[in-house]
């Protein structure tokens, strides 16, 4: 039996066009994910810290970030390691927790590791250098990075060591007013003995500031800490209820028998954002007439502890009618502040008689709200009188027409 010759002729068509495609080589949009790769050398590993050189008061430990680079077509292994470092310093190359001795970059990424560096406690003013190498397996690839350190002369009357040291690598954080902030401070025994350091933490009143174990929930008030080494605390920050907009400070301290130290750390509040709407009267229904402008008044107010700026309005009314406000949208609010906002609202002149809903969104900045108002068309009064008029015209034609049968 014979195809028809329109099923051979589309058969035909369809193969023509898989064989050019074929012919043509790979579809252009699998060629689009590889146009970065063809632009990146086959290998290219670089190395860079964050600060080469540096200034710091006698005993006070230096850290800041090392960065690694892989700007090749494929991944990366680099080890790392502390060629040379002055007598009795002790630098390390470390992720949040442990010692690094290489890393793994993937294609086209970038790691970053912590540089760290402590100092004896009889360190000389003076330029000291720490020198980081490092290489791929293969060699084909050798960085080095020199660290200059310039300890500067203690001043005059400027306190000893401490024998412990409080280090936060985000001393501020932001947020709004009604959050929960927490920050991470090391506690860094630099005794050559355990110690159990007390800890204290001063904040604005009606705060509440508590210290926990890293990664736990409950609550601690001091910390047992090895010689020579340091422990991670968190310490959770709950803001008062009524606090505004703007920045304060938290101070903390550890101190034990031999050794005391502290820390400032910095909350920047941004306020808090709420919006109240609503009409003086509790109602959000009206009634209107076809075509006829009706009006009611609605307030808004802020019940936040910051301004709200750039507030506008947005309705969701029927077909062909019309919702107006007066004012059409306003600058800011501040705090507690009320304003009052007119809704003029027109029905279609064919609306039906009946009730209609009308939403209205009230966006500001940092918070919306949403009313929903239910409207009333009325029939027009002129129908009203039109109505009475016909039945007053019937009424008189009965009447008109009971006298002319009576008199028959």
């Amino acid at each position: 039996m014979k195809r028809p010759a329109t099923v051979r002729n589309a058969s035909i068509i369809f193969l023509a066009i898989l064989g050019f495609l074929f012919l043509q080589g790979p579809v252009p949009v699998f060629a689009r994910d590889n146009v970065d790769d063809a632009s990146r050398p086959d290998r290219l590993v670089t190395m860079a810290a964050e600060y080469p050189g540096i200034e710091v008061p006698p005993d006070e430990d230096v850290s800041f970030g090392l960065s690694f680079y892989n700007k090749g077509k494929s991944g990366e292994d680099v080890k790392a390691w502390i060629a040379e470092q002055p007598e009795g310093w002790n630098a390390s190359i470390k992720t949040y927790k442990f010692n690094v001795l290489g890393v793994h970059i993937p294609s086209g990424d970038d790691k970053r590791l912590n540089f760290e560096a402590g100092m004896p406690k009889d360190v000389k003013p003076g330029e000291y250098k720490v020198r980081i190498d490092a290489q791929t397996p293969d060699a084909r690839f050798k960085m080095s990075q020199t660290i200059v350190i310039k300890v500067k002369a203690k001043e005059q009357g400027e306190k000893k060591s401490s024998g412990v040291k409080l280090i936060t690598s985000y001393p501020q954080l932001r947020g709004p007013s009604d959050g929960k902030f927490e920050f991470s401070v090391d506690v860094d025994n630099k005794l050559d003995k355990d110690a159990v350091f007390d800890l204290f933490a001063q904040g604005p009143a009606g705060w509440e500031i508590n210290f926990k174990p890293a990664y736990e929930d409950k609550y601690i008030s001091s910390a047992r800490v090895k010689a020579g080494q340091s422990q991670t605390v968190a310490v959770a920050v709950k803001p008062a209820l009524d606090a505004k907009a703007g920045e304060y400070p938290i101070n903390v301290r550890a101190n034990s028998t031999e050794a005391n130290d502290e820390a400032k750390l910095m909350i920047a509040l941004s306020g808090t954002y709420g919006i109240e709407v609503g009409t003086p009267s509790g109602l959000l229904s009206l009634d209107a007439r076809q075509g006829k402008t009706a009006n009611m008044s609605f307030y808004i107010k802020n019940t936040g502890s910051a301004p709200n700026n750039d507030i506008k309005f947005v309705s969701f009314k029927p077909e062909n009618w019309k919702v107006e406000f007066v004012p059409a949208t306003i600058a800011s609010i501040a705090p507690n502040e009320l304003k009052q906002v007119e809704l003029n609202i027109t029905p279609h002149e064919e609306a039906l008689v009946g009730d209609y809903s009308i939403n209205v969104k009230v966006d500001g900045e940092r918070a919306s709200k949403n009313m929903e108002f239910r409207v009333t068309v009325k029939a027009s009064t002129a129908w009203g009188w039109i109505g009475i008029g016909i039945i007053l015209v019937v009424i008189g034609g009965l009447m008109g027409l009971f006298r002319f049968l009576g008199r028959r």
